[in-house]
């Protein structure tokens, strides 16, 4: 009974993930289908984290998502249990115990689900929220997961407005200044979402920010364009285009979004097609080259310093495609 509440009183209702809800782009009816099947599946592995006993206990009910979409589940269970560890009652370890078990291979979707939380529970209340994020290394996936949210159900503002929130007070430690760039790259994810899945209206979408910010949202985009799909081979390589010299910082998100599928035994046909578009590798290729370039999981490098690990991990992916293009700031 418990569960069944606790269910009913945190799950955010589907439509909020109807295309035509949140006022978005609406290409073709396959490519809105499979976007609001993204959202349908994130809400229902949010349901089960949600109306879990044990945080474990959820894995069962996600392994029955079918796998193109069930890294969206394991995004969605990341939220609901970054929720219930900033929830002022009960246990506090929901999200370290769940990927103490055979979560772990979903650990990059699930700190990003961790950063949707963010933007449900009180700030004061975000230090036990993200109590589970233990992988210095990659917490930065947090703010992805923030800035995704904010630029999903806040569009006019952070997509339109180019809004930028002054002081961002997470993490407490490390190069503040990086919260920012961490933020943009969820936000640049979110624009597949907004404009469709269309490659013209996205770049149209992030090429109206500033010069500064675009590397960070060209990545986020590939990241989504190949992760989530909604674009034939035909319509990727016009994105690619697009993307000019950023084209190495959209290669670098085609590269993680590839190694999160990979290594979570989630890879689709479109993974392959993406990445051969983007990266002109396969998805196995471009998992290697994330795993080859991996710094330690320390906050700062010697040669790099005030710089976190994880962009100095992001800039030697995307050197890795750099030919007469000059990498983006």
């Amino acid at each position: 009974m418990a569960s069944k509440l606790r269910r009913r009183i945190l799950t955010p209702p589907m439509s909020e993930t109807k295309l035509s809800v949140r006022g978005f782009n609406e290409k073709t009816p396959e490519s809105r289908d499979l976007l609001e099947k993204v959202g349908e599946s994130f809400l229902t592995g949010y349901a089960y984290a949600a109306e879990a006993g044990k945080a474990i206990e959820a894995v069962t009910n996600l392994e029955t998502i079918p796998y193109a979409y069930r890294g969206f589940a394991y995004e969605g269970a990341g939220m609901a249990l970054g929720v219930r560890d900033g929830l002022p009652f009960g246990s506090k370890n929901h999200v370290r115990d769940f990927l103490a078990g055979n979560a772990a291979k979903h650990v990059y979707i699930v700190y990003v689900g961790v950063g949707w939380s963010l933007a449900r529970v009180p700030r004061f209340r975000w230090r036990a929220a993200t109590n589970g994020i233990t992988d210095h290394l990659v917490r930065w996936l947090v703010l992805d997961g923030y800035g995704f949210h904010q630029a999903y159900f806040k569009t006019e503002k952070y997509v339109h407005q180019h809004y930028r929130e002054p002081n961002f007070p997470w993490p407490g430690e490390g190069p503040a200044w990086y919260a920012d760039r961490a933020i943009d790259q969820g936000i640049g994810r979110a624009m597949w979402f907004v404009g469709g899945s269309d490659p013209r209206i996205v770049a149209d979408l992030l090429d109206s920010f500033p010069p500064e910010r675009r590397g960070d949202l060209y990545a986020g985009a590939g990241l989504a364009a190949t992760y989530a799909g909604g674009g034939d081979e035909s319509e990727l390589r016009v994105f690619k285009n697009r993307a000019g010299r950023y084209l190495p910082n959209l290669a670098q998100g085609s590269a993680f979004a590839a190694t999160a599928r990979v290594e979570a035994d989630l890879a689709i046909e479109h993974t392959a097609v993406a990445t051969r578009v983007f990266c002109e590798m396969t998805p196995a290729e471009a998992t290697r080259l994330c795993a080859d370039t991996r710094p330690a999981p320390v906050a700062e490098l010697p040669e790099h310093p005030g710089v976190p690990a994880f962009e100095v991990w992001r800039q030697r992916i995307a050197g890795a495609f750099v030919t007469d293009t000059e990498l983006s700031a």
